[in-house]
């Protein structure tokens, strides 16, 4: 029985997540188009509402991209670098650490902000509260990952992850069976990161993929009176 509950949970759920994960933000940005995006409650709380952002986002985008990087790119590369696993994971318990504990204690500002805020709370969907709270549990299991960890610096388990990770992109039907003796903190943090991409189609987080680029590359100024003045010299009696 564990052997299939470890099979359906991260042999086949990954595949539902990143299945749902595509398609529900293919439909939801073609027949929803004005909720994509993440709403506005600035102007409650906005000091509150600036620092828990800023701390939030940038551990979030840390770990984020540390993950990524960390988990997909091949083992060969690593150890052509000349970078040993147990380097590798002592990298990443400190960024990781770092950026948990700013990304936390963001996460923690905004949290109270929305539950304890009546204002706030009224102009609150139900999946708003509910991805911030999802979002600071996931953050909370990811830092006590920590100290499980730190009793394996040898690499053996940021090997044992990343072989996963790799092995469900490349549809290794055995990719389960490499994180079936892991420990159940980094279990739990696997479910719900994977739940979290389940549900992200359906929540405000759809707004990550809105990065306005463009803007980059802009004028440093808008002319807003232009068109109205020439439409006003058009439409002037003649002298």
């Amino acid at each position: 029985m564990s052997d299939f509950l470890n099979t359906l949970l991260y042999g086949i759920y990954p595949y539902i997540a990143l299945v749902v994960l595509i398609l529900g933000t293919i439909v939801r940005y073609d027949r929803e188009p004005y909720t994509w995006r993440s709403g506005s409650s600035q102007l409650l709380r906005r000091k509150q509402l600036i620092w828990g952002s800023v701390l939030f986002h940038v551990g979030v985008l840390v770990i984020f991209f540390g993950h990524l990087i960390g988990l997909l790119t091949p083992i060969v590369i690593f150890d052509a670098l000349g970078i040993s696993h147990g380097a590798k994971q002592l990298l990443a318990i400190v960024a990781g650490g770092i950026a948990g504990i700013m990304a936390i204690v963001g996460a923690t500002l905004l949290v109270h902000r929305r539950l304890f805020d009546a204002r706030v709370r009224a102009t609150s969907s139900a999946s708003d509260t509910l991805i911030i709270v999802l979002l600071w549990l996931q953050l909370a299991l990811g830092l006590l990952t920590i100290p499980v960890s730190l009793q394996h610096l040898d690499g053996h388990e940021m090997v044992r992850f990343m072989t996963w990770a790799q092995g469900i992109f490349t549809f290794n039907a055995a990719a389960s069976s490499y994180v079936a003796g892991a420990s159940i903190i980094f279990k739990l943090h696997l479910f719900l990161g994977l739940t979290i991409l389940l549900l992200f189609p359906f929540t405000r987080l759809v707004h990550m993929l809105s990065v306005p680029v463009r803007y980059m590359w802009r004028p440093g100024y808008q002319v807003v009176r232009e068109r109205n003045h020439r439409a006003a010299q058009t439409r002037a009696p003649a002298e």
